[in-house]
């Protein structure tokens, strides 16, 4: 996993609609509507983008983690969902409808692991750095390039 600095350029036209692209060390992404708001279904929405990013990060980390303590995690997936819930504990909310984000992480590990090993491979996922980052908050900074 990446520390430090790195720059992601995303662009945009005018003529190629709600399509935009990523641009990171030689590859590219593209990134779509897909359709839900006149996009052109031809990748991923942005929320699509974010679960695939903190799903490859958790996996990477259960095997990262499996072959350090030598276990025999053969496959490990992960199936996420973001939605807009009620916010449960919002006695004290401006608005008392208010959603908050969540994303539902659903982890399926194959191999013969004991249910200890189970168990602490799923602690382990809540670790990884992605979902360190969200849960943390993130504090972003707008420039206005000249």
């Amino acid at each position: 996993m990446k520390e430090g600095i790195n720059e992601v350029v995303v662009s945009a036209k005018a003529a190629t609609g709600l399509v935009a692209t990523i641009r990171t060390e030689g590859q590219e992404i593209i990134i779509d509507e897909s359709g839900l708001v006149s996009g052109t279904k031809t990748g991923p929405d942005p929320y699509d983008h974010i679960l695939g990013a903190l799903g490859a990060c958790t996996v990477i980390t259960l095997h990262m983690y499996a072959q350090r303590k030598k276990w025999p995690l053969e496959r490990a997936e992960v199936r996420l969902k973001h939605e807009r819930v009620y916010a449960e504990d919002c006695a004290s909310c401006e608005k008392q409808d208010a959603k908050i984000n969540q994303v539902t992480k659903k982890l399926y590990l194959q191999g013969p692991l004991t249910p200890e090993q189970r168990q602490r491979l799923e602690d382990i996922s809540a670790r990884c750095p992605v979902q360190k980052t969200l849960e943390g908050g993130l504090k972003l900074k707008t420039i206005l390039a000249p």
